[in-house]
């Protein structure tokens, strides 16, 4: 199958996050809490790492935003460090 020119690949984003409730069940929880299965496939979140107390999570560029607002009205402790074009910018 022939690949897709870099102008019609989906644009990324990087999020490096920390907290004691960065597991991946809980990030998806909170996420689809706030703009549900639509907007979740909108986002179309990818794990990259998981640690104990971090994570970096892939995003849709277009859904920054919806992304950042779902953690910050969340009572969870999870808290958005960085945010990155590349996963070698977010400095891990």
């Amino acid at each position: 199958m022939k690949s897709l020119k870099p102008s019609h690949r989906e644009k990324k984003r990087y999020l490096l996050l920390r907290g004691k409730d960065v597991l991946k069940k809980t990030i998806e929880e909170v996420i689809l809490e706030f703009i549900g299965v639509l907007g979740y496939a909108k986002a179309s979140p990818q794990f990259l790492r998981t640690k104990e107390n971090s994570a970096i999570l892939a995003i849709n560029r277009a859904e920054l935003d919806t992304i950042r607002a779902s953690f910050l009205v969340s009572k969870k402790d999870i808290v958005i460090m960085k945010v990155s074009g590349s996963v070698k910018g977010l400095g891990q």
